[in-house]
């Protein structure tokens, strides 16, 4: 039985390369999943340990300032330095000042990085980490040694087009905001690049200028323990004579804060990744699954011979998975060689968007390989058993019939189990609605799925009106071959419906992701709409803080009536006993004059340390007016303030608004996040925005936007990620395109004896072209309907769990338009080389084909 499974298989290469590309592409995508969030996770981790030192001398408390982009005015003496260096347990004490608010410009004046990554700006020192080596590897030139000099990663050397001997052009927190430096060498972190990251290296004197307003000091202080000294007993001596608002953390400490920090991040990522490789492996199911059951269909006659020479069933059941097990084996192989190429081009899509992965890290590691082989082979083999096991219940008697087919049962038992399926999804549907227990996303999400699943078991059923359809239409436009090619894909529903099944699934997350898509983007506008009451709004892209002059500057433009400032900073606060990151902005008095907050209880009117929390943050908290709420800055500070109002949820300001003075209080530098304008009556509106935007010219990170160009930067982010995501649903809908290319040339093959008969009575070969054409157009056309009708019910549904957020439905109408108009060209596509195959056929040969 093996020896003839092999034939089987070497006798048919074109068969088995076609049935083995579902596979080859559902692996791939998960193996370049894996490897890509696997590379991702160790770029970082190489990155974090190469570069952490033993133990680090830094401000007190859950926050620090260089880690939450906002600058502190903590620091420590030169003298505090030299103490640290002299205890016994220190073989080296460095000082490092660690720049905030700095950004490095090309050659072409743009942001280096685009608006992702941040820029990481240091004095340069040489330092150990943990491992003995150098945190910085010098790559080409040398390093800074004094001021005027500079040198960067070597990345961004090449994304601003720099060379050591180059002028480059930094935006830095100073009076005059444009500084020119010489470029005199390139260097990474110890550990491999920068991530994406933007690193800049200046002359101590210079960085302490920039950085700390000419302080002859530093932000934190890197130690390297001496020989017998463990992390611990090195950050204990250090902590004693640490000045006040300072203490001392060992190297393992700082690198498990960082993983933590990043963890969540990269964990999203992998999952957002792994969702899309799961569908790409459901649709390949289906795929295997149609084909295994064409297969077992056309070789019918020998399955019955087989049983009749004396094969159990037992045999040929095993016959057919033995196949399958042989194909999911050469599929899994060279979709994990594909997957490895995948990773690459994840890559290179992701540092698009400022996240840069080094290549060498990008490799199969041996968890991605057994983990592709056990999915390709499970996969498979389950796909294939159905099949198999019908091939099995062949009788012999049949080998001696003439028209040997595989009987199918009835829908009857198929419709009944469906339907109770659906209200089972339905049910849990509508408790995730309702509130059910534990989080309402999952319970709406268990009942997609089984909508999902049972609308692709139920499709020779359901999508029944759909091809009758197709026929009507077609018979009317293309005649004879229009009826035929309608006949056809009605003529084995369940082949039908199990090929339109796979390209079903992947447009219903296209058109659920959609909803979501158009609804956040009406959300949106709806906000803006609602919310911006100023004339303009400066900011940057990133939402990062900016020197605060440019605020200055702005309020004295001819035309400007009002000027709101506000500055924005993560802060920690108690919640059940916790700590709970949140995010506060500082307000000045204007910004009351600007926006009406929608209060619920207390007042607006805050000064001292006083604040107003919004629904949301209060319930957090489980604070009300006249209680006190204790902050943590970034730096250690801590400060107790009244809560004096509460009002309703709203993106204008962060969830705890306190006044300005506050944050200055808590040893936080000026700057501003946004910039509320308002125009005085009378003055001309567009040349106000002119003179504004003068202001910042020199500035390309920060933007003058009035309300219609705040609500186009909006729709762009959004619509950016709508194209990543489409981007990686594109594969799935490829894999069941390949799946009615598939099924169409193993059709073709088992109506070869038809087509014969068709050619002879006067069908021409155009017209058989166009029969199969419109046959594969009828299969995509099922898939799409079927697809976009259920996306558009999961995506209502899940809009409407998400209604506090998501407030406004929208239906992508014109995207389901286009949806609708790309099935039917990957339709046509897809007949392309069954439909030449087909009309290519002997007349005679054909028609003598058993």
């Amino acid at each position: 039985m093996l020896r003839l499974t092999w034939r089987n298989l070497l006798a048919r290469k074109v068969r088995l390369l076609m049935s083995t590309l579902a596979i080859v592409l559902g692996i791939g995508f998960l193996a370049g999943v894996m490897t890509f969030s696997t590379g991702l996770n160790a770029t970082f981790d190489n990155i974090i340990s190469g570069s952490t030192s033993d133990a680090v001398v830094r401000p007190a408390g859950e926050l620090q300032g260089a880690n939450a982009g906002v600058g502190t005015s903590q620091v420590v003496t030169p003298e505090d330095v030299e103490r640290i260096g002299a205890l016994p347990e220190v073989d080296d004490a460095v000082g490092s000042v660690d720049g905030v608010g700095s950004f490095l410009l090309g050659q072409d004046g743009k942001l280096v990085g685009g608006q992702g990554a941040p820029t990481l700006a240091f004095n340069y020192a040489p330092v150990e980490n943990m491992a003995g080596e150098s945190i910085l590897e010098l790559t080409a030139g040398d390093w800074p040694a004094e001021p005027g000099e500079i040198t960067i990663d070597t990345s961004s050397a090449e994304r601003g087009s720099y060379e050591v001997g180059d002028t480059v052009t930094m935006i830095v927190p100073t009076a005059e905001t444009m500084r020119e430096f010489t470029l005199v060498g390139t260097a990474d972190f110890n550990g491999g690049g920068t991530a994406g990251a933007t690193l800049v290296l200046l002359d101590t004197a210079e960085a302490q200028e920039i950085f700390l307003d000419g302080q002859d000091a530093f932000t934190s202080v890197a130690l390297t323990g001496a020989s017998g000294v463990s992390q611990t007993e090195l950050a204990d001596a250090a902590a004693a004579v640490a000045p006040d608002g300072f203490t001392a953390v060992t190297g393992d400490e700082v690198v498990e804060e960082s993983q933590e920090q990043l963890g969540q991040f990269l964990d999203v990522i992998s999952y957002f990744l792994v969702t899309f490789a799961v569908i790409a492996i459901v649709v390949g199911a289906f795929i295997i699954f149609n084909t295994f059951s064409i297969l077992v269909s056309q070789r019918v006659r020998e399955s019955a011979l087989l049983r009749a020479l004396g094969a159990s069933k037992k045999q040929v059941t095993q016959s057919v998975l033995v196949e399958a097990f042989l194909m999911a084996l050469v599929g899994a192989t060279l979709g994990l060689l594909l997957g490895l190429g995948l990773s690459r081009l994840l890559a290179s899509l992701f540092r698009t968007f400022g996240l840069d992965i080094a290549g060498e890290v990008l490799t199969l590691t041996p968890f991605t390989v057994v983990a592709g082989y056990v999915v390709g082979i499970v996969v498979t083999m389950v796909a294939a058993f159905v099949p198999a096991r019908r091939a099995a219940k062949v009788p012999p008697v049949a080998a001696m019939r003439d028209d040997l087919v595989v009987q199918e049962k009835g829908m009857g038992r198929r419709l009944l189990l469906g339907t109770i399926a659906m209200v089972v999804g339905t049910a849990l549907a509508v408790l995730g609605l309702l509130g059910a227990p534990g989080n309402d996303a999952i319970w709406i999400g268990v009942g997609a799925v089984i909508w999902v699943i049972t609308t692709a078991v139920l499709a020779p059923v359901v999508g029944r009106p759909v091809l009758l359809a197709c026929r009507t239409v077609f018979g009317r436009l293309f005649g004879t071959a229009g009826r035929l090619a309608g006949e056809n894909a009605l003529r084995n529903p369940r082949r039908t419906g199990a090929t339109a099944s796979a390209l079903m699934i992947g447009l219903a997350v296209v058109s659920a992701v959609g909803v979501l898509a158009s609804s956040l983007s009406a959300t949106n506008d709806a906000i803006v709409d609602d919310e911006f009451r100023s004339d303009f709004l400066v900011q940057m892209p990133t939402f990062q803080g900016f020197p605060a002059q440019y605020g200055d500057r702005m309020a004295e433009v001819d035309g400007v009536d009002l000027v709101s400032r506000q500055q924005g900073t993560p802060v920690s606060v108690e919640v059940d006993g916790e700590p709970d990151q949140t995010f506060l902005v500082g307000v000045d008095d204007a910004f009351f004059e600007i926006y009406e907050l929608g209060m619920v209880d207390g007042t607006d009117e805050i000064s001292g340390r006083q604040a107003l929390l919004n629904e949301g943050r209060a319930d957090d908290l489980d604070a009300g007016v006249g209680d006190t709420v204790d902050i943590s800055f970034p730096g250690g500070e801590t400060i107790p303030v009244e809560v004096v109002g509460i009002f309703e949820d709203t993106p204008t300001t962060g969830g705890i608004t306190v006044p300005l003075p506050v944050l200055e209080e808590a040893g936080l530098k000026r700057s501003d996040s946004a910039l509320s304008i308002m125009v005085a009556d009378g003055a001309d509106r567009g040349a106000v925005k002119q003179d504004l935007e003068d202001v910042v010219a020199e500035l390309p990170i920060l933007s003058v936007q009035d309300k219609v160009e705040f609500k186009e930067l909006i729709s762009s982010q959004v619509n950016q990620l709508l194209s990543v995501i489409y981007g990686l649903l594109a594969l799935a809908v490829v894999i069941a395109v390949i799946g009615i290319v598939n099924t169409l040339g193993l059709s073709v093959i088992e109506r070869t004896r038809e087509i014969g008969l068709l050619r002879a009575v006067g069908l021409s070969r155009r017209r058989l072209r166009r029969m199969i054409t419109l046959e594969s157009v009828a299969i995509a056309v099922l898939g799409a309907v079927l697809g976009m009708a259920l996306g558009l019910v999961i995506g209502v549904v899940l809009r409407e769990s998400l209604k506090e957020d998501l407030t406004e439905l929208s239906l992508p109408l014109g995207s389901l338009g286009v949806f609708l108009v790309v099935a039917v060209v990957f339709g046509v596509l897809a007949a392309v080389v069954p439909a030449i195959r087909a009309s290519r056929m002997k007349v005679l040969e054909a028609i003598a084909t058993e």
